[in-house]
């Protein structure tokens, strides 16, 4: 395995690889790498000839006071985690190659309507961050793959947009959410827990599971539901931002005739904000 910091290195590297025809498959990340993780490395290594892991602390898609400067940075044990999972190149930029100009003079990536939702409504210019982020890499990397967590359910729809909108030609993957062995969806930032929050963490999960079971077993009134659910975390203890019962295809509020159905949720448990999701399929026949 090998690691290029510079996008001339990387393109390079991929070089000889594309001219012979090889699936190259990307999986970004901004590293701090955990199982989940490797998980996505896994599942590019079955549909790929090349994986390419991108670790880059995107700082366009933190906003003021998020924790940018406390973010960890392990490239080495990073390394060294993903070479075990037969990754081939590792794309370690700095700041300065992916925003040669500064931050404020680059170019944006801005998604409608769908940023403006959940996540994107208590982070605002969050997802720019990202859309921006993601379409340098694609461009940098130019693969033919992207795998990316559908822990982050929201950010996998921006990107998946993003892609259609602007005509990219590379196929979007989701793999499924990895979870501890409580449920807790893995995260970089669950290591920002105290032991005491760790425990309570995984009632965010059950919160889901409860709405999700509720749903299956006919109620339909998904206000209702995520008030409660609400006031049940409120309770316990978290700050919840939002628990969104959502059609799976827009992200708009659900309604009674949708059959794919995702609930998305987000808190803040002490400093940390987690993030999680459960989807569904109902038939309304």
């Amino acid at each position: 395995m090998k690691t290029v910091h510079t996008v001339s290195d990387l393109r390079s590297e991929l070089r000889a690889h594309r001219d012979a025809g090889a699936r190259i498959a990307l999986v970004p990340t901004m590293g701090n790498l955990h199982p989940g993780h490797l998980a996505l490395v896994e599942e590019a290594r079955q549909q790929a000839d090349i994986v390419v892991t991108s670790i880059f602390v995107n700082p366009l898609q933190f906003g003021p006071n998020e924790d940018l400067d406390s973010y960890p940075r392990t490239l080495a044990e990073d390394q060294e985690k993903l070479e075990s999972r037969g990754n081939d190149l590792v794309f370690a930029p700095s700041v300065r190659e992916v925003y040669p100009n500064g931050i404020e003079y680059h170019t944006h990536i801005t998604v409608p309507v769908i940023t403006e939702l959940h996540c994107g409504a208590s982070r605002p210019g969050h997802f720019t961050g990202v859309a921006t982020v993601v379409t340098l890499l694609f461009n940098m990397v130019q693969p033919d793959l992207a795998v990316f967590g559908e822990k982050d359910f929201q950010q996998l729809a921006v990107i998946r947009k993003l892609t259609r909108d602007l005509c990219l030609p590379m196929e979007i993957m989701g793999a499924p959410t990895y979870r501890e062995s409580d449920g807790l969806a893995m995260s970089s930032r669950n290591n920002y827990l105290s032991e005491r929050d760790r425990e309570r963490a995984v009632r965010l999960y059950q919160m889901l599971c409860w709405a999700r079971n509720a749903i299956q077993e006919g109620r339909r009134d998904y206000s209702t539901l995520s008030d409660e659910a609400i006031r049940t975390l409120d309770s316990e203890g978290f700050h919840p931002d939002y628990f969104n019962i959502v059609n799976t295809d827009t992200l708009e509020p659900a309604n009674h005739e949708d059959t794919r159905i995702t609930i998305l949720a987000a808190a803040w448990l002490g400093q940390t904000r987690l993030i999680d999701n459960l989807s569904l399929t109902l038939d309304n026949n």
